[in-house]
């Protein structure tokens, strides 16, 4: 009986005790950043997806002659381009200090100037296309020093280009399979893309492919954008056709399939006028929404964005 009399005044004695202890000391409380339970909104990744952004021909003349303005093509897209952490483009030009002042032909070219649209944004721009090597070695190499410079990054072939926003890390790669009905990886593809994903959280590629003037993928691309999936893409975005085509959705990867042309002076036909972009909203590596925003070149070089149909 004495004993537990004991435990009893030994109990309320700690009790006295802990109450003063508390009243009179700060007690650290552990933060977490970023976990799931407390992710907030504005920790969302937004990224943005844009096709064929050609900023030589008649669109250096018009920008640079006419305009006076190297900003001039994306002057319509500012609010978008900055609500992004990252804008992913497929640069269909080489850029070159001495580029030849020409509105016509199939080499293309712009000077550097005309990188000044794209500067003020977390640009990406994918180089693995059928004219990047247009002015040969010494314009990739003048195109990669005139990014860098600028605070650009560059994707191409073998090159894995990361970024880590709010704990994710993407990753970007660009492949070049232009005009191909039925395009294939190589080992060295397959390798590259299985390698780049185990470093990352979210792997999105860019794929040149397809043909040109058309308004539906081959089979041939349906079937390489399965093995893309199956290899650890988590997002497929498709250039080179100069045409918006199908968006599909293999598993939980979405695909599309070309988004047309964004920057061009392709004014000749509808089809060639119309792009799309694409804002991708991630909560960790998961996407959370999707927005297809169809864009319209009205002026040489110049997009739109295209009004909802309710407005």
């Amino acid at each position: 009986m004495k004993y537990i009399v004991f435990l009893v005044i030994i109990g309320v004695l700690s009790l006295l005790f802990l109450q003063f202890h508390l009243q009179n000391k700060i007690i650290p409380i552990p933060v977490f950043i970023n976990s799931p339970s407390t992710l907030k909104p504005d920790q969302t990744t937004t990224i943005l997806l844009g096709g064929d952004v050609m900023l030589g021909r008649s669109v250096t003349r018009e920008a640079l002659d006419v305009k006076h303005d190297p900003t001039f093509p994306f002057t319509n897209l500012t609010s978008l381009f900055q609500e992004a952490d990252i804008v992913f483009v497929n640069l269909e030009a080489p850029i070159i200090s001495d580029c030849p002042r020409s509105i016509t032909g199939m080499i293309f070219c712009a000077p550097p100037q005309m990188l000044q649209g794209l500067e003020p944004y977390k640009t990406i721009v994918n180089l693995a296309n059928n004219h990047s090597a247009n002015h040969g070695a010494d314009g990739l190499t003048q195109t990669n020093a005139f990014l860098q410079e600028r605070n650009i990054m560059s994707t191409r072939a073998s090159v894995l280009i990361t970024k880590k926003i709010n704990q994710t890390t993407f990753g970007f790669l660009g492949f070049d399979k232009n005009q191909q009905v039925n395009p294939v990886l190589i080992d060295s593809d397959r390798t590259l893309i299985v390698g780049s994903k185990s470093k990352v959280d979210v792997l999105i590629v860019a794929m040149h492919w397809g043909l040109e003037y058309k308004p539906h993928p081959t089979d041939g691309q349906k079937r390489l954008a399965e093995e893309l999936v199956s290899l650890g893409a988590n997002v497929v975005v498709g250039h080179h056709p100069h045409w918006v085509q199908d968006v599909e959705k293999i598993g939980e990867t979405p695909v599309y399939y070309s988004l047309g042309n964004l920057v061009f002076d392709q004014l000749w036909s509808e089809e060639t006028r119309h792009g799309l972009l694409v804002k991708l909203t991630f909560d960790g590596k998961k996407i959370q929404k999707e927005e297809l925003i169809p864009t319209y070149i009205k002026e040489v070089g110049q997009p739109i964005i295209m009004p909802s149909p309710n407005e």
